[in-house]
């Protein structure tokens, strides 16, 4: 059965039917707290509980771990960036842990960033040491539970420096939780069937099923992280965004004429154009995501974020 595991600035708890019951547990990171999984289920059958709503949530994955994001992971995202959904790669970036930020907490955005756009993407919190060269024969011997994560992003300052380090590791461009669900192995079986929304402002954005979009699954991403990447209890792996953010190719035609181009004039007209498009994140706009199945036998539960622009 799954549990939901809550965090406060200094508490852990899992919710119940009643409420929030406290984790009696020493435990200060993640990780501490997956090794003791007693003081869980010990948790998880207490009657002393308080309202979840009187909790001040903050991130279920604690820093400093490892984050590492998958690129363009579905099929739609893919096409609507423009490329063969065919002939992509599965590959990986990093991002700097100091990004995360609790469910509820404010996006925001540095003073010299215009272009923020918002990706929805399952998280997979690693539960076990996986060092380089581990064969992994099934996800839930590494995978301890999922989350609801935002892959926030910079694209004006991505695009032009053809990486992602920099434009998706600002404070707040990692917004988790709320709540880190613990999955038996069966209850993984079902990651195909959950669904991934986002909207800005009640307006939704981003709505896709796991199953036919998703072109890498968690066994082989980390089949292929195993390669190189060692991992830990309580790193974080996120698994791609459907379509629907607000950067998108343009069309062949303009695609064509811009590759003829010196790099600085393409760039300018590019973000020119991109200035223009009303679905980058504004001061004051609410992007709530969420991820769940349909019939909602499984819930990551909906993170709300508001996001505010340094001047």
């Amino acid at each position: 059965m799954s549990l939901n595991v809550l965090r406060t600035a200094d508490a852990w708890y899992v919710a119940t039917p009643a409420g929030a019951a406290e984790i009696t547990t020493t435990a200060k990171t993640t990780a501490e707290l997956l090794g003791d999984r007693a003081a869980i289920t010990a948790a998880a059958g207490s009657a002393d509980t308080v309202p979840v709503a009187s909790l001040d949530l903050v991130s279920p994955v604690t820093a400093p771990c490892r984050v590492v994001a998958q690129m363009t992971n579905f099929t739609s995202h893919v096409t609507d960036a423009g490329m063969d959904p065919a002939a992509v790669p599965l590959t990986f970036f990093r991002k700097t842990s100091g990004s995360i930020s609790g469910p509820f907490d404010d996006v925001v955005r540095p003073a010299h960033v215009t272009l923020l756009d918002y990706e929805v993407e399952i998280g997979l919190v690693i539960g076990r040491e996986l060092p380089v060269g581990t064969e992994i024969t099934a996800v839930h011997e590494y995978v301890a539970g999922l989350v609801v994560t935002n892959d926030v992003s910079a694209r004006d300052v991505q695009l032009p420096q053809t990486q992602f380090y920099e434009a998706k590791s600002y404070p707040t461009f990692t917004p988790v939780g709320p709540a880190l669900v613990l999955l038996e192995a069966d209850e993984l079986k079902r990651f195909a069937d959950l669904r991934l929304t986002l909207s800005v402002n009640g307006t939704v954005r981003q709505n896709a099923l796991v199953a036919g979009d998703m072109i890498h699954r968690p066994l082989e991403a980390l089949r292929a992280l195993a390669r190189f990447q060692r991992l830990d209890p309580g790193d974080l792996v996120l698994t791609g965004t459907p379509a629907g953010t607000a950067l998108s190719a343009p069309p062949k035609a303009v695609e064509k004429i811009a590759a003829l181009l010196p790099p600085a004039v393409k760039w300018k007209l590019f973000f020119k154009g991109q200035a223009k498009n009303p679905k980058y994140l504004a001061d004051g706009d609410v992007v709530e995501a969420s991820v769940a199945t349909d019939d909602g036998a499984l819930d990551l539960g909906t993170q709300r974020t508001i996001v505010r622009h340094r001047r």
